[in-house]
């Protein structure tokens, strides 16, 4: 199902201060302030979520970011002195070369690097995840992680969105001659794949100062299908303009392969949380614009 531009409009006309509770509401959402304040909701609720297992295994599907969340997670675990030692960790994904290959320790785009640096460098080392409780994707290791996530049930996928509503790597197909559907997607496994030019450049615009060249062409990815097999799903993100619209997407659209996100509707205990800025919309901001066939 294609996204109806009239629809669009819709969504993206409702105000921030507004989503939260509306009627219309295909997922649950939460607004938090600012950066600073997600950062700590979203180390309270894996913190939370940890505690609740009591010591038994839990298990969990981890993002690299968004980034607020790390030094509360970290000073959370340390003051209140909670073990890791029953956590496993698998890392959703990681950027690859144009070869399918990994990158360089220190490219700004290396996941794990970012990951062993601020997720799990502060972390006391007695309270630490141990070693061979962390998962992180590599070609090399596609069928043993495949293997391991379905040993028994995973406890919770935390996530954010990228601009076409990726989680994870799962972007929108735009390949020509290669449509999928959304059951497709919904079944979709831990890959290896290109990654669309509409990721490259909103990356690019993000990271690099519009210079697309240094963005990872290639990423290897969990599929949905391991990511919706979580008992929970938490969503975060508090990057702002690129995850606009998508999120509106995600709260009212119907499921649809053009953006994945939708995808989460279908799950019993799901629950989005973004800043007011990620939540605000120019559409929204602005009532006076007019768009020919829409308002005009």
């Amino acid at each position: 199902m294609a996204i109806n531009i009239k629809d669009l409009y819709k969504w993206c006309s409702i105000p921030a201060e507004k989503l939260a509770g509306h009627a219309g509401l295909k997922i649950p959402f939460r607004m938090t302030a600012n950066s600073e304040e997600m950062g700590e909701v979203m180390a309270r609720d894996f913190v939370e979520e940890i505690k609740s297992a009591s010591g038994e295994p839990f298990r969990a599907i981890v993002p690299c970011g968004p980034k607020c969340w790390y030094a509360p997670f970290a000073r959370i675990v340390n003051e209140e002195k909670v073990s890791l030692a029953n956590v496993t960790i698998f890392h959703m994904d990681e950027c690859l070369n144009w070869q399918g290959k990994l990158l360089p320790k220190n490219h700004p785009y290396n996941f794990r690097t970012f990951m062993e640096t601020n997720f799990y460098g502060p972390i006391s080392k007695d309270l630490a995840v141990p070693l061979n409780q962390r998962y992180f994707p590599e070609p090399s290791s596609i069928d043993l992680i495949k293997n391991e996530i379905t040993k028994s049930p995973v406890d919770i996928t935390l996530g954010g969105w990228g601009q076409d509503g990726h989680v994870a790597y799962n972007q929108a197909r735009r390949h020509p001659l290669s449509s999928i559907s959304i059951d497709e997607l919904r079944n979709s496994e831990f890959r290896i794949q290109e990654n669309n030019i509409d990721t490259i450049i909103a990356l690019a615009q993000r990271s690099f100062g519009a210079a697309y060249q240094f963005v990872p062409p290639m990423s290897i990815t969990l599929g949905m299908k391991e990511c919706l097999s979580a008992k929970k799903i938490r969503l975060y993100s508090d990057t702002g303009a690129w995850k606009q619209t998508a999120l509106r997407v995600a709260l009212f659209s119907e499921e649809t392969a053009e953006y994945p996100i939708t995808l989460l509707q279908s799950h019993p205990d799901v629950l989005i949380t973004a800043t007011f800025e990620t939540a605000s919309h120019p559409i929204a901001e602005n009532p006076d614009w007019e768009f020919e066939g829409i308002n005009a």
